[in-house]
């Protein structure tokens, strides 16, 4: 049996928990709606979507509908910021008029933000976690 790599040996120890705001019940099921469709946004480099893997911290849905997110990338020097904005773009095109992404490292991003969904995700690809 091979173990883990260390890189994945605290996979799944302090999952991300999103943080959905809204003022109202109506807006409420509009930001899950928002982090349902962003769960099905897989991350190109590791191959599990954004939410399993701990990327998306808040999802604020204001008084007229719009959508703030609050993520984070797995370093800093992700080149693939514009690429993941244009996914959200895809993915909530129909379900909000606009969206912003507020990009933040505080706190950085671990092994440790993901899912245990996320986890599974990763040992069906054949991470040895």
């Amino acid at each position: 049996m091979t173990s883990a790599p260390s890189s994945f040996k605290n996979a799944g120890k302090n999952p991300t928990k999103t943080e959905l705001s809204a003022p109202d019940e109506e807006k409420t099921e509009l930001a899950k709606k928002v982090l349902d469709k962003i769960g099905e946004i897989i991350d190109p480099e590791i191959g599990i979507d954004l939410v399993s893997l701990g990327l998306v911290y808040k999802v604020e849905i204001d008084e007229l509908g719009r959508a703030i997110l609050t993520m984070t990338l797995t370093t800093p020097l992700c080149p693939l910021t514009d690429s993941i904005e244009t996914e959200i773009s895809h993915a909530l095109y129909g379900t909000v008029s606009q969206f912003k992404v507020d990009w933040t490292f505080n706190p950085l991003w671990s092994v440790e933000n993901i899912s245990p969904e996320g986890v599974e995700q990763l040992r069906a690809l054949g991470a040895g976690i």
